[in-house]
């Protein structure tokens, strides 16, 4: 399996243009070599660095995503709700809400990984799940998984 974005490198430096410094959408992501039997996919992006990489405390979860179609190869940039593959649900970042959340450290760099699972079923309707529940129900489907890291340090200061 592999996920790759066309605006950043793995290990590299997210642009501020997917940042709340910037417009916050979602970077473009894209997908390949899905292991064989893969029913659905999901997407959880987080940042175990917070609240400051020298004493991380948490991982914060930026975005939730479940039952992405198997055959779709990735997501464009800026992805809303009503333009995700069809049959996505979407789960609760650390805002309460759904949808994305850029990077947006109080201090210091922190990493942010993308970490995308390879399902052998679609999962049941689990409402709007956090990321602990959705690794709960994935857990027994799971066929693969990649991850795609990117590090971001706010420019302006608070």
């Amino acid at each position: 399996m592999q996920l790759t974005s066309t605006s950043f490198n793995h290990e590299g430096e997210i642009p501020a243009k997917y940042t709340c410094e910037g417009a916050d959408v979602s970077p473009p992501l894209v997908w390949s070599d899905l292991p064989a039997g893969t029913k659905s996919l999901a997407l959880i992006v987080d940042d175990p660095d917070a609240p400051d990489p020298k004493a991380p405390k948490m991982t914060y979860v930026h975005w939730v995503l479940y039952n992405i179609a198997a055959d779709s190869s990735g997501l464009a940039e800026a992805v809303t709700s009503s333009d995700l593959p069809k049959g996505t649900r979407e789960g609760l970042n650390d805002w309460k809400r759904a949808g994305y959340g850029g990077p947006c450290p109080p201090i210091g760099r922190h990493r942010y990984y993308f970490k995308l699972y390879a399902l052998s079923a679609l999962l049941p309707d689990l409402g709007s799940p956090t990321k602990k529940q959705l690794e709960e129900a994935l857990e027994p489907h799971l066929l693969g998984k990649t991850e795609l890291m990117g590090t971001y340090e706010k420019q302006q200061k608070s």
